[in-house]
């Protein structure tokens, strides 16, 4: 189909309301939009997109039947389970409502957490397209959980976190994405779900590339009968416009000023919090290495905080001159930045394949859920970060920091890190295979024909 046609086609996408789901999902969106489809949003009113940063837009809000104490609560998996369930007929009388003004719809593109979603897609014969914010790797270790369950590997967890799980190499034991928030068997219940649905849907798209994950490819292929297409999102659109939190631009002016790679940038996520004990170690961990750092602690990074107040004494005046400390900054940006010679993160898929693609080493400490997955790739697999094994400690993190800076025995890890973003680098350039997949997508949207039949 060519482009003239294809702008007269609707695409309409269904975000999940979280962060790390927006982003990747308004990626997306711009890039088809660029490549000639319409582009309608469905959202819930919870964690609601701005749409004024979208003008090229539909968006169409729906409720979430979420009450204001479930709004607030810091349980992500119970307001899955609950908007999975709440938003059932707002969003089909709302899909209903956008197939019958314009009846040139090809295709929904769905979060893979909508599992509520092929079954509403299949009733108006629509084709159904998930899309999977996470690696290969770390979506095959949850889609593996039911059957580590019945092998043992979660009972007596403790005992043997240090073995490998032969099911899933490289994992050891201590990093398969175990949940233990408030309701773990609504998590793993989501899980199964979402599993099941994927492998009705039509095709998959993958926040990743072909040469990164090649290996897990291949097992999803196996496991899962629909076409996959592997693509990085953010190297073919900025997130910076789709951030829920207010970015704090004077840390670009701030890493203007100072030497190349000579700045540890800090950040843990939009989620992941700690106690002040563990953030006095951060601190020190900063400070002992004698390193410049920009880090992006977001207000609630410590539980019953405000924010920083729980700095230890003499941490400012420590490293006073060397040191930023901003609310939130525009990460993308800061990764591309000369200054920036190694990132501390919490790897969240987004932002370890942020960091990837800038070629920045990593130093990796993983909170929950698939950052223990992705660290494990980066520090085993990758081999371009250190894995913080025995948690936040600052002696350890001060020893990761002069490694990855400025000692020879990361070296190795540095140039490997430089190699992968010109791997990244190659596969979006005509004729790559980042670029083949997005090619090989627009073809395969356009070439479903209306509503489906």
């Amino acid at each position: 189909m060519d482009s003239a046609h294809r702008k007269q086609c609707r695409l309409v996408l269904f975000p999940l309301p979280f962060q790390g789901h927006i982003n990747p999902m308004l990626q997306l969106a711009s890039i088809l939009h660029s490549r000639g489809f319409l582009i309608s949003i469905i959202h819930a009113r919870y964690n609601s997109p701005n749409p004024s940063k979208y003008p090229d837009f539909a968006f169409h809000p729906i409720s979430d039947g979420l009450s204001e104490s479930q709004d607030s609560a810091p349980d992500p998996v119970r307001i899955i389970k609950l908007i999975n369930i709440n938003c059932v007929d707002t969003f089909r009388e709302c899909l209903d409502r956008l197939l019958s003004e314009d009846d040139e719809v090809k295709c929904l593109i769905s979060d893979a957490n909508w599992y509520f979603t092929q079954s509403v897609a299949d009733s108006f014969k629509l084709p159904r397209i998930v899309m999977r914010t996470s690696s290969v790797g770390s979506f095959l270790a949850f889609a593996s959980l039911s059957l580590l369950r019945e092998k043992g590997y979660l009972s007596d967890r403790e005992s043997k976190m240090e073995e490998p799980v032969e099911e899933l190499p490289p994992l050891k034991v201590k990093d398969i994405p175990v949940i233990e928030m408030y309701n773990p068997e609504d998590a793993y219940k989501n899980i199964s779900k979402l599993v099941e649905e994927m492998k009705k849907a039509s095709a998959m798209i993958f926040n990743t590339f072909e040469e990164l994950e090649q290996p897990e490819i291949a097992r999803l292929h196996d496991q899962f009968p629909s076409p996959c297409f592997a693509i990085p999102f953010h190297k073919c659109f900025s997130a910076a416009s789709s951030s829920l939190l207010a970015q704090d631009r004077s840390s670009i002016s701030w890493l203007d000023k100072q030497p190349p790679k000579s700045v540890v940038y800090v950040s843990f996520g939009s989620v992941a919090a700690m106690d002040g004990e563990k953030l006095h170690e951060v601190a020190w961990g900063l400070a002992n290495s004698k390193q410049r750092f920009l880090w992006a602690a977001r207000p609630g990074i410590v539980r019953s905080s405000e924010w920083l107040e729980m700095l230890p004494n003499g941490f400012v005046e420590e490293t006073r001159g060397r040191g930023m400390i901003v609310k939130w900054a525009p990460q993308q940006e800061i990764l591309s930045h000369g200054a920036v010679g190694c990132f501390w993160t919490h790897n969240g898929w987004n932002s370890t394949l942020e960091g990837i693609c800038e070629g920045v080493p990593m130093i990796c400490s993983p909170f929950f859920g698939d950052q223990l997955v992705n660290a494990r790739y980066v520090s085993d697999v990758w081999r371009v970060g250190i894995n913080l094994e025995k948690g936040l400690e600052r002696g350890e993190i001060e020893c990761a920091i002069r490694k990855l800076m400025v000692e020879r025995d990361g070296e190795e890890m540095r140039k490997r890190a430089v190699a992968l973003k010109e791997t990244v680098d190659v596969g979006l350039k005509m004729g790559g295979s980042s670029y083949k997949a997005l090619h090989q997508l627009v073809h395969f949207i356009s070439s479903f024909g209306t509503l489906g039949i």
